[in-house]
């Protein structure tokens, strides 16, 4: 049986603030915008995982998100805004932001969203950084619904997850080519799915 430890509390907003600094492969901690997001290095993921959960009290796995920062930092990117033309409004930004946007570590960034089912619920994002191509390690046997979250991002964005035990398409044909939600992908007209066969 999983032992739930309390969560770690300090100072901070109401008095209700966790410390994430000993989590396995801990990089960085930044609060911004009500939320909290903790860098791990993506060969710790699982390990970190697992003490969230039983030390820290994260027992829900809410989602698992990857974005695709290609180019990010380039010509055409300005603020929040990136545009395929390069379009620049308001130079040198848009939207308010008077200063180009941070450049990113890599060019993926993994993301999982946990919860701790507390009064008041606690919700931490424990993000990984990765190249094209590199795998990052399966957390399903820390929360088995990462089974269906991991699939997805294999098949729309093309994250590796090893020791998963069925990493295939989840919503793409299996023949399907490429992964459409990276930034590289072709954009245009859909090859037609359907023949005259019966």
């Amino acid at each position: 049986m999983r032992r739930t430890a309390p969560l770690v509390r300090c100072g901070g907003k109401k008095g209700r603030h966790v410390s994430y600094e000993a989590l396995p492969g801990f990089a960085e901690e930044k609060d911004a915008f009500g939320e909290t997001t903790v860098t791990i290095e993506p060969a710790r993921i699982r390990d970190a995982c697992a003490y969230a959960r039983d030390e820290l009290g994260f027992q829900m796995l809410v989602d698992i998100v990857a974005t695709d920062y290609l180019n990010w930092g380039g010509r055409g990117v300005s603020g929040y805004i990136a545009t395929a033309s390069g379009r620049d409004i308001n130079y040198p930004s848009t939207q308010g932001f008077q200063k180009l946007p941070q450049l990113k570590p890599k060019r993926f960034s993994v993301a999982y969203h946990l919860l701790a089912l507390r009064r008041p619920p606690v919700r931490v994002r424990l993000k990984c950084w990765l190249d094209d191509g590199e795998p990052i390690p399966s957390v399903v046997s820390v929360w088995p619904t990462a089974d269906w979250h991991e699939r997805e991002q294999f098949d729309l964005m093309g994250i590796r997850f090893d020791g998963h035990p069925n990493l295939k398409r989840l919503i793409m044909d299996d023949d399907w080519e490429g992964h459409p939600l990276r930034k590289d992908y072709p954009l245009g007209g859909e090859p037609v799915r359907f023949s005259d066969a019966q």
